[in-house]
């Protein structure tokens, strides 16, 4: 799907593998239902399905942003298997329309995780 004006393109498809996410070696999410987002210059986001994620390891943030394209981003702090970071990982609860399909989901900063991709199925 695309959304987003001219000038800020935005696709969200399925990434079509597995995707599992671990903090210092432990899982906090693994999916086969991952979404892909592409918008504009910036590098590709992961969004995962909540019910995929470890959420006794999330804890809500006091902390927003807003996009003018995505919404009102909410976000967690990460405290797993002794490591713990704040606003690692966000959300959308509320999305714009034209990107609805990552509500639900959850999106994490590569620099507290590390992303491990399955064969494409």
């Amino acid at each position: 799907m695309s959304a987003g004006p001219p000038d800020h393109p935005i696709t969200i498809e399925p990434l079509g593998r597995s995707l599992t996410v671990r903090v210092s070696g432990e899982v906090v999410a693994a999916t086969t239902r991952a979404l892909v987002m592409r918008e504009t210059v910036y590098p590709p986001v992961y969004y995962i399905p909540r019910e995929d994620a470890v959420m006794a390891a999330l804890t809500p943030s006091e902390h927003t942003t807003r996009c003018p394209y995505k919404g009102i981003a909410s976000y967690f702090d990460i405290d797993l298997a002794g490591a713990r970071a704040d606003n690692a990982v966000w959300s959308y609860e509320d999305p714009l329309a034209g990107v609805t399909e990552i509500r639900d989901h959850l999106a994490f900063y590569p620099r507290y995780v590390e992303f491990e991709l399955g064969e494409a199925g």
